[in-house]
């Protein structure tokens, strides 16, 4: 057995208390392992389960399901994964496509369905008429018993404190839209992700709690691990706890330091994040 392979396995023993309830309740996105559930769909996600992940965030990849969301959910029910969400565009909801697309979540048992990136969002001009689009979504997934949300990279937050795009964007849509703050990309971007989960409160009903040091940080910053970098994570789970009305906190992993595979990465922020929810301070 190889180094990455011991380092999995003592993963999964560790998180012998897989599945308890924690709140909120944990998923991944699967970006995170994108190389290794292409290899492997079936086993990635039953290693995700052990590792004590309670769902996952789809991004488009669903191996051999990919026209069978029944096949889907009866598998997620047998390794004991829920849905927690699904990263899309706009155009998987434009008229043509809205009622395959919302039929297949709705069989997963999904009810948030996140528009992950659009070019509109890096201006503030732009992502008001954007946030147009996302209010009449909000209207025609809520008859259907979802939500829209947004997800946000570095270009939202971009200038001003008040007046980004991330504001724009959240001042112009329903409280019913989620606004899923990516908090790596928030730290990358010189933002503080703890003061945006305040200032709109009961908004960051899903979350990507991603370690990713400031842009122009130097290596003494840490590594983008969940507790391996400078991050406040208490302070953020706390706030997201208290303030955010938050119901999913989803791992999202992007780099893998010092030669490490994904799934070993995804297990280190995994650690890192149980050890953060378990602080007193964190409630």
């Amino acid at each position: 057995m190889n180094k990455t392979s011991l380092a999995i396995a003592a993963a999964l023993l560790a998180a012998g208390a897989a599945h308890a309830e924690t709140s909120p309740r944990i998923g991944l996105q699967l970006w995170s392992v994108k190389d290794e559930i292409k290899q492997d769909f079936e086993g990635t996600l039953t290693k995700i389960a052990g590792l004590g992940f309670q769902g996952v965030e789809f991004a488009g990849e669903f191996g051999p399901y990919k026209d069978n969301a029944a096949g889907l959910k009866a598998f997620m029910d047998k390794t004991h994964l829920q849905c927690a969400g699904a990263h899309m565009h706009f155009d998987a909801l434009a008229a043509d496509k809205f009622d395959a697309t919302t039929a297949f979540y709705r069989t997963l048992g999904c009810t948030n369905l996140v528009i992950s990136m659009d070019k509109r969002g890096a201006s503030t001009e732009q992502s008001a008429q954007m946030s147009k689009e996302l209010t009449a979504l909000s209207g025609k997934l809520a008859a259907k018993g979802m939500t829209i949300g947004y997800h946000n990279h570095a270009q939202e937050m971009r200038g001003a404190v008040g007046s980004t795009p991330w504001d724009v964007i959240a001042r112009g849509t329903p409280r019913a839209t989620v606004m899923q703050q990516d908090v790596g990309w928030t730290t990358f971007a010189g933002k503080d992700p703890v003061a945006y989960v305040k200032t709109y409160p009961g908004r960051t009903r899903t979350t990507h709690f991603k370690a990713k040091l400031a842009e122009g940080a130097p290596a003494a910053g840490g590594v983008p691990i969940i507790g391996q970098d400078k991050t406040d994570w208490v302070a953020l789970t706390r706030a997201v706890r208290q303030v955010g009305g938050t119901d999913w906190i989803i791992i999202e992993q992007e780099e893998y330091p010092n030669g490490m595979g994904q799934l070993e990465t995804v297990a280190a922020s995994m650690k890192g994040l149980r050890a953060v929810l378990a602080d007193p301070a964190a409630k």
